[in-house]
């Protein structure tokens, strides 16, 4: 019972405290007059939206051509600069700018794919730490390391590295001849349950961006990979409904700082599936060439007092030493994530001040707020905007209420990050400090941004940090894959005579600002056509 207590710990975010919502999952069904659309969107750790409902005057607040739009009601939450007076006290010298303003942020946001490639770089059974390395290590585990690799991603709301069964079969890991995996299980949550993965032995895990897959999908280039050695993994079982994804997790990402060009779309297919990312390069910690922002949001690697990455050693029956948990940053405790460090959300005369419980999410495309926050909001799960439909990691699902809220405010050293009409699912997880988060900062809230995660780096005792610029697109460029073809144009139909009071409004569409789409935006699109 002990050692299943302390499996349950070992994945923070995804067990979810879901009684409220499976006991109103009836009551969410239970709308025939509303439209539902099907999505494929990760909400983190195995977890994916299938389909999103909403009310049939509506269109859905998906990112591909469409913005969210708010039911219509009176804004009377104060504006960004009584905002920050009211939050800080300010003096008469104390100045913030809000000049990175986005408004009605899209419900899904992008996944940061990256390729995954495995070795056999270990160290001796007595030494339980990773090691890092600027450079790619060890033997690879088949024949034909240019094939047999895997595509993951980025996920800093990950406490340790997962692989699914068919990535993991493929790089070689499920070799009996190799002897990779222990008889150890860890356990993976979720909202409708949970499933077993095995932990392996320790092995090398080398990540790098997507541009480095050639047109006939084979990667011959493997000069700019980054990783760890000497990790333990969960690795996915075969025979389960849905297989686990495959996510290089926070004790990767803190030893590396990664930038984030959203920008520039690299655009991969892969056994008929096709991965769609911001263009993703990972530096070693000093690497002079990492580019700069002017602003800076804090972050938090929590809980504090870490101090490695390194995996929990037992003894197997014949008295060797084998991990028999996954790899996970550990000191005072363990299972380190990011957190954003202050957080402040406004909707209507309610709000929620300097809130410290949101962790930083690449791995989830939507963002989330608890329950104790959406109390202090006045969020009725009985009343939502949308709906969506969670599936976990069990394949089962449930229904979870949506809303748009009128403001979210990061505060940045330089300017302040502030969103108004945001989309957000209403979900408790748990958290690894104990209890649950007050939320998820999800990348729906980061695609109009180019920015860089600096992970700190524990033994450099710096505090990790997002720098960003906001976006600059081309105008015509309506879907942000950083060109304009016929995807801009189906959206640029959808919005046509559209006003800032109709349910197409798409404010990329509105090209010349002057809140309505009509054929003095259209000639701006035509000039801008590639």
């Amino acid at each position: 019972m002990k050692q299943r207590k302390e499996q349950n710990r070992l994945h923070p975010w995804i067990i979810a405290l879901l009684a409220i919502l499976i006991a109103q999952a009836a009551v969410f069904a239970d709308r025939p007059d509303w439209q539902k659309e099907q999505a494929d969107w990760r909400t983190g750790n195995g977890s994916r939206i299938k389909s999103i409902s909403y009310p049939p005057e509506k269109h859905p607040p998906m990112a591909k051509g469409r913005k969210p739009q708010k039911p219509e009601k009176a804004l009377i939450f104060p504006p960004a600069a009584m905002r920050a007076s009211a939050r800080l006290k300010s003096t008469a010298d104390t100045a913030v700018v809000f000049a990175n303003m986005i408004d009605s942020p899209a419900v899904d946001g992008f996944t940061p794919w990256i390729v995954v490639s495995v070795t056999d770089k270990r160290e001796d059974s007595e030494v339980a730490d990773a090691d890092v390395w600027d450079s790619i290590t060890g033997s690879y585990l088949t024949g034909h390391p240019e094939s047999d690799y895997a595509i993951g991603i980025y996920d800093t709301g990950s406490s340790t590295h997962l692989m699914g069964y068919e990535d993991a079969n493929r790089a070689g890991i499920y070799k009996p001849a190799l002897d990779l995996l222990t008889t150890n299980t860890v356990t993976i949550g979720g909202v409708t349950g949970e499933v077993d993965a095995l932990v392996s032995q320790p092995i090398g895990i080398f990540i790098e961006d997507l541009s480095d897959i050639e047109p006939n999908g084979l990667l011959w280039n493997r000069s700019g990979m980054v990783g760890q050695s000497n990790v333990s993994i969960a690795v996915g079982q075969s025979g389960y409904t849905v297989d686990l994804p495959t996510a290089i997790g926070s004790p990767m990402s803190v030893y590396f700082t990664a930038t984030f060009n959203n920008n520039t779309v690299i655009t991969r297919t892969r056994n008929g599936n096709d991965y769609n990312s911001p263009d993703i390069y990972i530096y070693p910690q000093d690497d002079p060439c990492i580019p700069t922002y002017a602003n800076m949001i804090p972050l938090e690697l929590r809980p504090l007092g870490a101090t490695s990455v390194q995996y929990i050693p037992g003894l197997t029956p014949d008295f060797e030493l084998e991990p028999t948990t996954p790899s996970i940053i550990t000191g005072t405790s363990s299972q380190s994530v990011f957190f954003v460090a202050s957080v402040d959300l406004y909707n209507g005369t309610h709000s929620a001040i300097d809130k410290t419980r949101f962790m930083l999410d690449t791995g989830a495309q939507v963002s989330v707020v608890g329950y104790r926050v959406a109390s202090r909001l006045g969020l009725n799960p009985a009343n939502p905007d949308f709906e969506v439909e969670i599936q976990g990691v069990t394949g089962d699902s449930i229904m979870a209420p949506g809303f748009y809220i009128d403001a979210i405010d990061i505060p940045a050293l330089g300017e302040w990050l502030s969103f108004t009409n945001i989309p957000v699912v209403l979900l408790d997880v748990s958290s690894p400090e104990g209890g649950t988060l007050d939320g998820i900062i999800g990348m729906n809230l980061f695609a109009d941004l180019n920015f860089t995660l600096r992970g700190g780096g524990m033994f450099l005792q710096d505090d990790p940090a997002i720098e960003y610029e906001p976006v600059s697109r081309l105008p015509g460029d309506i879907n942000g894959d950083g060109v304009i073809d016929w995807l801009d144009i189906g959206a640029f139909a959808d919005a046509w005579l559209a006003t800032t009071r109709t349910p197409n409004w798409n404010a990329r569409a509105d090209m010349v600002s002057d809140g309505i789409i009509n054929f003095r935006d259209f000639a701006v699109f035509a000039q801008n056509w590639q």
